[in-house]
Parts: C-alpha cells; sequence; structure tokens
C-alpha cells in the first residue's frame, strides 16, 4: 500500500452506460507513466484507481494520460491521495445537479426560450455579468402564473444521472451537502430536497399575488454568493480547505470551484473546464464518488 504521502492518484472514469476502463486501458494508462503504480479497479468497466508515489506534477500525469487516453470517452482526475475523501459538498443546480436552466424553461411558457436562453448561455460563458443578466431575464416573466413551476418540476425537469447516489453516499459517510445556485427558491427547495441535500440557497422571486412579479429580490446570489457560501460553511463546521468539493459548470461557479479542496467543472463551458482542478465530460455525477476514492460497492443507490 503506497503511502497518502506525497503520493497522487489517478482516477480513470467512464460513463456507467459506456463502460470503457478495461484491464487493457488500466495496463496502458499505468505503462505511459513510466513509474510504479498501484492499481485498484473501483468500479468495474466503469473506474479505476492509479496511485504514484512520489509524484510531484499532477498536471504533467493528467496531460499524459488525456493524451495517451484520448480516443477513449473516458475522464481523468490527478489529485493527491491525502485527503481526497472530502466533508463538504456544494453543487451549482441548472446544468449540473439537472439536466435544464430552470429560467429557460419559465420563458418557455411565454414564448420566450429562445431569447432567454441566449442571454443564459453568455452569461454562462461569462461574456456577460451574472446578476444584470438574471434581472434582465426575470423581467421578461412579468405575469407568468406561479404555479407553473410546480409542472415544470414535474413534467420538465430531469435529474442528471449519478446525482442522488453522489449526494447520498456523501450524507452517509457525514459530509454536509448544499445545493447553491443561481437560479431560484421555488426550484432549489423541491429539486434539492429530491436529491437529498441538507440545504439550499438561491435567489428569490417577487411574486404579486399568484403572479412573478418580474423581479428578483437583491442582493442577487451569484459569483461572489456561491464563493461566500462555501467559506462560511466550512468555517461553520471547522473544516480545512482539503475537506470541500463543488461542482458547476457555468463562469459564476468558477470563484467556488477555485476555492474548494476539488474544484470539478461537470460538461462545462470551455473558459470553466479550463479554470477547474478536475473536469467531467463523459461520465455521471458518480464521478465525483470514484474521485473520492469510493468503490462500487459503498455507493448508496436508490
Amino acid at each position: 500500500m503506497a503511502s497518502p504521502q506525497n503520493s497522487l492518484v489517478a482516477t480513470l472514469v467512464a460513463n456507467p452506460l459506456k463502460p470503457a476502463v478495461t484491464d487493457e486501458v488500466i495496463a496502458l494508462a499505468a505503462q505511459v507513466l513510466g513509474q510504479e503504480t498501484e492499481r485498484t479497479v473501483l468500479a468495474r468497466g466503469v473506474a479505476a484507481d492509479l496511485v504514484l508515489s512520489n509524484a510531484a506534477d499532477a498536471k504533467m500525469i493528467e496531460a499524459t494520460l488525456r493524451s495517451t487516453l484520448a480516443e477513449q470517452p473516458i475522464d481523468i482526475v490527478v489529485q493527491p491521495l491525502s485527503g481526497r475523501r472530502k466533508r463538504l459538498f456544494l453543487a451549482d443546480m441548472d446544468s449540473t445537479m439537472i439536466g435544464q436552466e430552470c429560467i429557460d424553461e419559465l420563458a418557455d411558457f411565454v414564448g420566450l426560450k429562445a431569447e432567454v436562453s441566449e442571454i443564459t448561455e453568455r452569461a454562462m460563458r461569462g461574456e456577460i455579468a451574472f446578476e444584470p443578466a438574471l434581472r434582465e431575464r426575470v423581467s421578461l416573466l412579468k405575469d407568468l402564473p406561479v404555479n407553473v413551476v410546480d409542472e415544470i418540476i414535474a413534467s420538465r425537469i430531469t435529474l442528471t444521472p449519478g446525482g442522488r447516489a453522489l449526494v447520498q453516499t456523501m450524507r452517509a459517510n457525514g459530509a454536509y451537502t448544499c445545493l447553491v445556485s443561481g437560479g431560484f427558491t421555488l426550484f432549489t427547495g423541491p429539486i434539492g430536497a429530491k436529491i437529498g441535500f441538507h440545504e439550499h440557497r438561491s435567489n428569490l422571486l417577487i411574486v404579486d399575488g399568484e403572479k412573478l412579479a418580474g423581479k428578483v429580490e437583491e442582493p442577487i446570489l451569484g459569483r461572489e454568493a456561491k464563493l461566500a457560501t462555501l467559506i462560511e460553511l466550512r468555517d461553520r463546521l471547522g473544516l480545512g480547505h482539503h475537506h470541500t468539493m463543488a461542482v458547476g459548470d457555468g463562469a459564476n461557479d468558477l470563484a467556488m470551484l477555485g476555492e474548494a479542496g476539488l474544484g470539478v467543472a461537470f460538461r462545462a463551458k470551455p473558459a470553466v473546464a479550463a479554470a477547474a482542478h478536475a473536469r467531467i465530460d463523459h461520465a455521471d455525477l458518480s464521478a465525483l464518488l470514484y474521485a473520492q476514492g469510493y468503490e462500487e460497492s459503498e455507493i448508496v443507490r436508490g
């Protein structure tokens, strides 16, 4: 067993629907690293660890593996072996824990999805500031009946595969979990409960009677508020930097991802994927469990 001190671990992860982490792939990955590795299969065909003792350059190892496995639908996470299991997890909601952008779905009810989606995309790429972009989009929703939210959640929102198992497994192992979104409490409340988060934080849409007023309560929860939430929860729980993990896909997640011990860009915009500690392009959210060294038998399903 390799000593955690000064050791790095490279985790290879595939989508469970397209298992690609074969024995041959694991052997090839170990070979190109040019040193002895301790190999552990975390989930047959889906995930495996390669532990490297006295390895110094995580980025070089990652680049080598990405080049070698470029034709394979496999994600690669390289990090220190010590402290890889996290005790605080923060997650973005839209296009991360769920497959949709809730504000775009709301806009569809007033025939403005294309217009609102374009603003959403530009904001998530970091081309325009998040806060004014949110105000602009919310103003277009004025007079929309509040009860359409329940209909959207029931008929249009899909949970990202692996997300519930991720949260439930981390909770079962003592981690605290928070859904932190630039979206709205009308969505994060029921969706966070469905997935199993301890708490949720997001923006409050102002309601006038039974309709949306076209306004959002200030201050808007955006990039800086997500970062502040991570720091607040970390300090409240008495945790170190390395105990934390965050996941997101957009520009307003960057500060949170950068502050986390492991910041993961999940099927993210190019600028976000380039800046994050790790990127997941192929696998589902269970990849974040394998990145922490969980084996298939430890994952809480259902």
